[in-house]
């Protein structure tokens, strides 16, 4: 059995180490910790393992409150204090920026927090039937694996959707088509809560009646998804009330349909909103682009402070949820919405979208290089403010914009929508000098 001290986390939460010249990245160990480690896999340059015993605890290791933990690759710093993994994500954004883009923010801006437990308000539950352990399985995939981590509760879904969990064991147990049902996504909104049942076959009249009676037991809409995301539709009830959200700071009210993407972490994304809106200071007259625009959960807001507003997005179905919100919070006039595939973004098709005087980017991990390369001394807006979920994509981006463009990284911070995971969002500021 190895020893190590553990110096610092890496992106995937792992303690990392440095022993005999070679790195080693050790599943649940913290900083400043000593353990005992098993290698899991050796390489030249590097190893990974997983920690066997901890011989010298950190004074922020805390007990995992899920009990799933190590098996569930859903959550892997259940291990540490919620306010310590913040601080961890802000390094790992910090390095990001310097090791990957050679740049560095002129402030760090204080972490934005939120309920620790309990956020997720959406999430993708993996179903398989496997007779050998027990039936039917439900959760999150297993840590290095594709197998099902079979969960009874989930700490980090709200409370009522964790206690469902047992009676969605039985539901599906009880279908014709258990073996069928690949996955269940799970939408809570302010509004109203959504099951949505993918199925490979179709249901039989026995198993709608099993479905419609669980939506009434529990209060929940039940929709069923043949196909894509698409084909979603109401089974039970019929006619029942949309999902929404709402950002109440900016009055305004966003309906969405349960397969479409919207943050996970309700609390996160209004703070997260608001901190974007400080940065940005949309102002009466100015005309502003919201690039990845999705539903326009910042457009909205953005238009809410008198400016006008041109979102752009990939999905043609989202980019008509967001006119339609825009109509709903009587917003048209201040609002443009097109579709368009910013990953092959050009000098030409940024400059299509007319002047502006500021620019908003909400990429997915892939982030948006091609939209940083084509802003040209023309088109060329004198503020950015970049929201990402991959420290290093943003790195990559902001190395474009600094060294590139002619920007500075005015600042950079991070928002912590995923706690007990490794996940980094985070929110920066550049400003031509």
């Amino acid at each position: 059995m190895s020893v190590a001290v553990i110096e610092s986390l890496d992106r995937e939460g792992r303690g990392i180490s440095h022993v005999d010249g070679k790195a080693v990245f050790i599943e649940g160990a913290l900083p400043g910790e000593k353990v005992e480690y098993t290698v899991l896999r050796d390489r030249p340059r590097y190893a990974q393992a997983e920690v066997a015993r901890v011989l010298k605890p950190s004074a922020q290791r805390v007990a995992p409150r899920c009990a799933h933990f190590g098996t569930c690759g859903g959550c892997s710093m259940q291990h540490l204090d919620p306010v310590a993994q913040a601080a961890a994500k802000q390094r790992i954004l910090e390095d990001a920026l310097w090791h990957i883009g050679k740049v560095e923010p002129q402030i760090i801006y204080p972490g934005i927090h939120g309920p620790a437990w309990g956020y997720r308000y959406r999430s993708r539950l993996s179903v398989r039937v496997v007779p050998s352990k027990g039936g039917v399985l439900i959760g999150f995939h297993q840590k290095r694996s594709s197998y099902i981590a079979d969960m009874q509760s989930c700490p980090v879904l709200p409370p009522q959707i964790s206690a469902l969990v047992p009676e969605l064991h039985r539901l599906i147990a009880g279908l014709s088509i258990a073996d069928r049902v690949p996955q269940i996504e799970i939408a809570v909104s302010d509004t109203a809560t959504a099951f949505v049942f993918r199925h490979l076959l179709p249901f039989s009249a026995a198993d709608q009646r099993a479905l419609a009676a669980f939506a009434a037991a529990h209060g929940i809409q039940v929709w069923a998804q043949p196909g894509g995301p698409d084909t979603a539709a109401p089974l039970h009830p019929q006619g029942g009330a949309g999902l929404a959200y709402t950002l109440p700071e900016f009055d305004v009210t966003m309906d969405f349909r349960p397969t479409d993407f919207t943050q996970v972490n309700v609390h996160i994304n209004r703070l997260l909103i608001r901190r974007a809106m400080q940065l940005l200071d949309p102002q009466p007259g100015e005309r502003i682009a919201d690039l990845f625009c999705g539903l326009g959960n910042f457009s909205l807001p953005i238009a809410r402070r008198g400016a006008t507003m041109v979102g752009v997005e990939g999905s043609e179905a989202l980019v008509e949820r967001a006119r339609t919100n825009a109509a709903r919070n009587g917003l048209v006039d201040r609002c443009e919405f097109y579709a368009a595939n910013l990953f092959e973004a050009t000098e030409d098709s940024l400059a299509a979208l007319g002047p502006l005087d500021k620019l908003l980017i909400d990429p997915p991990r892939e982030g948006a290089i091609a939209v940083v390369k084509a802003i040209s001394p023309v088109q060329c807006p004198p503020r950015v403010v970049y929201v990402s979920c991959n420290p290093a994509t943003l790195a990559r981006d902001a190395a474009v914009l600094v060294h590139e463009k002619g920007y500075v990284l005015r600042g950079a911070g991070i928002a912590n929508m995923f706690p007990q995971t490794s996940h980094v969002e985070s929110i920066a500021l550049f400003e031509r000098v």
